[in-house]
């Protein structure tokens, strides 16, 4: 599908009615900005991008966009994206006022987001763009996958710049595709279409990845994700540096883990509930050579129990699983399956052995994590050190005073008796 040009220039068309200096803004017409309140103005003066629809005193009569923001007094806030229909209606792009929101300006936000992710190339060929507000640029994402793109605009702001962003992306990065993976239930907030659509060049379905010296398909057009969790690559690496002994990838997928326990495990397990998951966990291992891989089909949480019960032991585990917690009202179920998984791997890992474990829920917080890991080794009866703590890499930076740019978050563990 080729989408429609909309020819956009993503420019914000000079506004009457306003006297703008670097130190005030003077609103004389209303319409055509937005102003916001004490609160809102404050949240992005901390360094927060977003402010909610509860939080604009005056909405700005404009369709999605890029739109000028102030404080109700007058203070000037800088460009946001406006998104009239979403509970987050204004996502600052811009702190200075001052700056004109055009196609230079795209191309140099990301220009800076691309040029930060130039050490990856030496040991991967893909890797993440773009990662949203971690960039200064919130609600978009852009993944690399050799010489094809794969972006996702999350809101109606964005969305209204298509256009430029691709134009700009193109003429960064000499991409042979970009394909656009609008099919996150967030659009829908947005008052968006869930859609896959291909906006320029061709995508192929399928993309070796090579990363430090594993190679895996992603699948762009309807894998996970945009076509594989980049976002596990640092940690990946580093516990297949560990590895030994016979080894467990718990909630396997295509097997990205298991690849790198291969490189130094004797035996490697692979177990996943999906079929056609392990038919590709099967096919990676051939393409790297790995005979030392063993697909398991099954539940992880019913196949360790039952493994504890014949006295298998591992000496390298990984437990990778899902987000539990896909809402803040999912958060104690959740919990309650990361202490259970955890603490049927702790059962089975040998004496000195280590586990890593990770949690993708951004409402399972740092702290809750480790209070879920601490309450395991307990009911473990088990000493086990902390070998590392683990969040995001480089190319999916998470701001400190922006929480919802970071989810992820590991622990290295080791058995000590």
């Amino acid at each position: 599908m080729n989408r429609p040009d909309r020819r956009s220039s993503g420019r914000p068309r000079p506004r009457g009615g306003v006297h703008e200096s670097r130190h005030r803004v003077e609103v004389t017409v209303g319409g055509d900005m937005a102003i916001v309140n004490r609160k809102g103005a404050l949240r992005l003066r901390r360094g927060h991008p977003w402010v909610f629809r509860s939080d604009v005193e005056r909405r700005p009569d404009l369709p999605a966009g890029v739109v000028r923001v102030a404080e109700s007094n007058g203070a000037p806030l800088g460009w946001a994206l406006w998104s009239p229909q979403s509970e987050i209606s204004l996502r600052r792009i811009e702190a200075d006022g001052d700056r004109r929101i055009d196609d230079a300006w795209w191309h140099d936000a990301l220009r800076t987001a691309i040029r930060r992710r130039a050490p990856l190339a030496a040991e991967a060929n893909a890797y993440r763009l773009v990662h949203g507000e971690g960039d200064g640029l919130p609600s978009l994402v852009v993944d690399q996958y050799g010489d094809s793109l794969v972006v996702q605009l999350l809101s109606a702001g964005l969305d209204a710049h298509t256009d430029v962003i691709v134009r700009c992306l193109r003429e960064l990065t000499g991409c042979s595709g970009i394909l656009a993976r609008n099919d996150p239930a967030a659009r829908e907030r947005e008052g968006l279409p869930r859609e896959v659509t291909l906006l320029y060049g061709e995508v192929p379905p399928v993309v070796e990845v090579r990363e430090h010296g594993v190679r895996y398909l992603a699948a762009p057009w309807d894998g996970q994700k945009t076509g594989a969790f980049l976002d596990q690559r640092e940690n990946r690496v580093l516990i297949g540096s560990l590895a030994r002994g016979r080894a467990l990838d718990c909630f396997a997928y295509h097997g990205s883990f298991a690849l790198h326990l291969a490189t130094r495990a004797d035996h490697v397990c692979a177990v996943d509930i999906s079929a056609p998951a392990l038919a590709r966990v099967h096919d990676h291992a051939a393409r790297n050579g790995f005979t030392n891989i063993e697909p398991v089909i099954g539940d992880a949480f019913e196949v360790l129990r039952a493994w504890h019960r014949e006295g298998r032991r591992f000496d390298t585990i990984v437990v990778d699983p899902p987000a539990f917690a896909k809402t803040r009202n999912a958060l104690d179920a959740a919990l309650r399956g990361y202490k259970d998984i955890n603490l049927q791997a702790m059962k089975l890992l040998a004496p000195g052995g280590l586990l890593f474990t990770a949690s993708c829920s951004f409402h399972l917080s740092r702290g809750l994590f480790f209070e879920m890991l601490s309450d395991a080794v307990a009911d473990s009866g088990r000493p086990f050190a902390l070998r590392a703590i683990t969040g995001q890499p480089l190319d999916h930076p998470e701001l400190i005073n922006v929480p919802e740019s970071g989810y992820l978050k590991g622990a290295l563990l080791e058995a000590m008796s």
